[in-house]
């Protein structure tokens, strides 16, 4: 079996091919710029790689672009696209409708339902879904919900302290997301150390970033709440906040409640508390070095956040076997693990210098003897969506 997992942004498709009986990777590319008068079609087949320009109006032709790549004669993986028996998608959030489901009108107007607390995310997915669903009714489409991991969070930890009702009649809870990446830290941390009875916190940090606590491969409490906005700052979107500074604002800046959702959705977080210097740790951390205070504001703030919530989930959990960090700035980010596990000695959290700032790819950082292991553990959200995808085919 082989399944094409499709990770959409509005105007871009990026894509891995998986042939299922090895979970073997067999290609990986993607499209910019759809819908523009010129957009850039990249594929790697094995060492063969390469780039074209094409005129792709629309998501559906961008997957008949892509499924053209795989099958060219010479390089192609694919003997005929016929081979791909479904599409599997990271899907966000449907709110009433969660894990692993096939795309039906249902399952759209469920993520329709939810595009008001994610719209980065669900527009872009229905849309395309519509589109490829009506064009290639032939390949069956599968989205894999973020919100699905966090299925086994308990109650007492998902609703908030709002009247019952709204949160059952308006999906008011708290969903979480990233689930596809803790998903894989629960899984291969058990393979790694030799356990399935393992209590992780997963640290997914990067231009999106989230904490999972994991009892037994499943999770147990989140970081993000009713929206991917929530829990803690991201790059360019604000975490969590007090609601009730909202219409003060308003009435200061004369702005609608819709147009500060929107600034506080781009120009919040790492990027809106270093002044506008940048969301981008690596800049910020340059800046910093340089003396900035505010840059330097932003990333203390980052890694206080990350280290009140990493306390709440180690209380929640009864102790922690392992840490993992994952994410662009989880794995690259040296800096900021030493940060997040300083001064946690006695609590069993003890990082090696000297393995941190050597990691690279799978690593074990914790200092020799340590009672908590540290792990850096590169995700792979689009082989989870793969097999998933290839379950619900099965099921």
């Amino acid at each position: 079996m082989k399944v094409l997992v499709a990770n959409l942004g509005s105007t871009s498709f990026k894509y891995r091919l998986y042939d299922m009986e090895s979970e073997t990777q067999l290609a990986r590319g993607g499209i910019d710029r759809i819908g523009g008068s010129e957009s850039s079609c990249s594929v790697e087949i094995g060492d063969w790689k390469e780039n074209r320009t094409a005129h792709v109006p629309d998501h559906a032709v961008a997957v008949q672009q892509c499924l053209s790549q795989l099958t060219d004669p010479e390089h192609g993986c694919l003997k005929s696209a016929d081979e791909v028996a479904a599409i599997g998608f990271k899907a966000v959030h449907g709110g009433r409708v969660s894990g692993v489901q096939r795309v039906t009108p249902d399952v759209l107007d469920a993520m329709a339902e939810m595009s008001p607390v994610a719209p980065a995310h669900n527009p872009p997915y229905i849309n395309a879904m519509r589109l490829l669903g009506e064009k290639l009714p032939e390949i069956p489409l599968v989205a894999a919900f973020e919100t699905g991991f966090h299925q086994t969070i308990p109650n007492r930890l998902r609703y908030y302290a709002i009247p019952k009702g709204w949160s059952d009649e308006y999906q008011i809870k708290r969903w979480g997301f990233h689930g596809a990446s803790h998903r894989y830290i629960g899984v291969r941390s058990a393979e790694l150390l030799g356990r399935d009875d393992l209590r992780v916190i997963s640290c997914h940090l990067g231009g999106s970033s989230s904490l999972c606590a994991i009892r037994n491969k499943r999770s147990a409490a989140t970081t993000m709440g009713m929206s991917p906005q929530t829990g803690l700052p991201q790059n360019n979107r604000v975490g969590d906040f007090d609601a009730y500074f909202l219409p003060m604002l308003m009435e200061k800046t004369g702005k609608s409640l819709e147009e500060l959702l929107a600034y506080l959705g781009s120009q919040g977080g790492l990027l809106g508390i270093s002044g506008g210097i940048s969301g981008d740790m690596r800049d910020l951390e340059e800046a910093a070095a340089g003396g900035n205070a505010d840059a330097q504001l932003a990333i203390d703030v980052y890694i206080s956040e990350i280290r009140r919530y990493l306390g709440g989930m180690l209380i929640e959990l009864g102790g922690v076997d392992a840490i993992v960090f994952t994410g662009g700035i989880g794995e690259n980010g040296k800096q900021v693990r030493a940060d997040v596990c300083a001064n946690l000695s006695e609590l069993g959290i003890e990082l090696d210098a000297a393995k941190n700032d050597a990691a690279k790819g799978e690593s074990a950082i914790h200092a020799d003897g340590g009672k908590t292991q540290i792990w850096v553990i590169p995700t792979n959200e689009e082989l989870i969506v793969a097999r998933q995808t290839k379950q619900l085919l099965e099921s």
